[in-house]
Parts: structure tokens; C-alpha cells; sequence
């Protein structure tokens, strides 16, 4: 076998076994605790703070965010106060729903159409699009949003942003409820 004909075999290898990879899905941590309820961690006050990365990991954007979220029953408002590095200023009002087994879903002025949520264990996954102000246009990117409760008082948020299928970026958030 020659040099070119072993670096074929091993990339097609290395793409076949990629293939064989499959996604995380909520389930996969049913058994993670302690467990995550919106209702409870976002209920009251928090504080988060995050960062936008572009495609190449660089930091585009830094950002502190200040919540509070009210609950009846299975409804919920979670307000969300963002300000930026920049100085920039933003708003963003959740109204959100326990659906049962797991599922939940959220709505929101920026938000096209409704979030779909599902979680398990210690962890959530949001999908939905958002309506993002670029240059004076809006733009809608698609949000991939996992969230991970860590303890009673902390959860981590990675979400990764996508057009047309293609990754623009990731928001990673610390939140900290006060």
C-alpha cells in the first residue's frame, strides 16, 4: 500500500467513524443532578454575564445581563436586561410554559415564532429563532441553547448561532441567581 493510498484509507476512517458520532440530546443527562426546573432556578432575581465569540473563537462582544423572573404555576415572565461592553442597551421579556414531560416553550418580541424546550436532569435545550439587529437590517439566526444547572445558585449557557445551516458565532453565559 502506498503513502497516498494509507492517507486515503485513514481519511475516509476518520469520516466514516465522524459519521457514526451523534448529537447530545436532553436525555442524555437524564441522571445529572441536581435536577433543572425553570420554574424554581428562574424565579426571583439573577445576573448573568457572557460573551459572543465569532467563528474563529474570537470575542466580538462582552455583556452582563440582569433577570428576573415571576412565576404562576406552570406560566412564567422572565424579563432579561442585557447591556454591553459597548454600552449598548437591550430588552428581551420570555413569556414562558411548562408543557409536562419534560417540554417547555417560550415566546418572545424577537423571537420568531415559538422557542421549543425540553430538558432532563440537570439540562435544558432551546431551539428557536431569533430576530437579531445586524447594520440597521434584522437578520434571523437560528439558536441552538443548552443549558446546564450546576448547583441551586449557578447554570452555564452555550448556545450556537447559525444561518442557512452555517455556524456564525456562540453566546456563552454564567448565571448566577442572586
Amino acid at each position: 500500500m502506498t503513502a497516498l493510498t494509507r492517507r486515503r484509507t485513514l481519511l475516509l476512517s476518520t469520516l466514516a467513524l465522524a459519521g457514526c458520532a451523534t448529537a447530545p440530546e436532553p436525555a442524555d443527562y437524564a441522571r445529572e443532578a441536581p435536577a433543572l426546573d425553570l420554574r424554581s432556578y428562574f424565579n426571583g432575581p439573577l445576573i448573568a454575564h457572557g460573551i459572543f465569540t465569532d467563528r474563529a473563537g474570537k470575542v466580538q462582544r462582552r455583556f452582563i445581563v440582569r433577570l428576573l423572573g415571576r412565576w404562576q404555576g406552570d406560566e412564567g415572565v422572565l424579563e432579561e436586561d442585557f447591556e454591553y461592553s459597548d454600552g449598548a442597551r437591550e430588552r428581551r421579556v420570555w413569556q414562558l410554559k411548562r408543557l409536562g414531560d419534560g417540554r417547555w416553550s417560550g415566546r418572545a418580541a424577537d423571537v420568531l415564532g415559538e422557542a421549543q424546550g425540553m430538558s432532563a436532569g440537570n439540562a435544558l435545550r432551546w431551539s428557536y429563532t431569533l430576530k437579531l439587529p445586524v447594520d440597521g437590517k434584522v437578520v434571523e439566526v437560528d439558536f441552538d441553547d443548552w443549558m446546564y444547572l450546576l448547583d441551586d445558585k449557578v447554570m452555564l449557557n452555550k448556545a450556537q448561532m447559525s444561518k442557512f445551516g452555517i455556524r456564525l458565532g456562540e453566546v456563552t453565559l454564567s448565571f448566577r441567581k442572586l
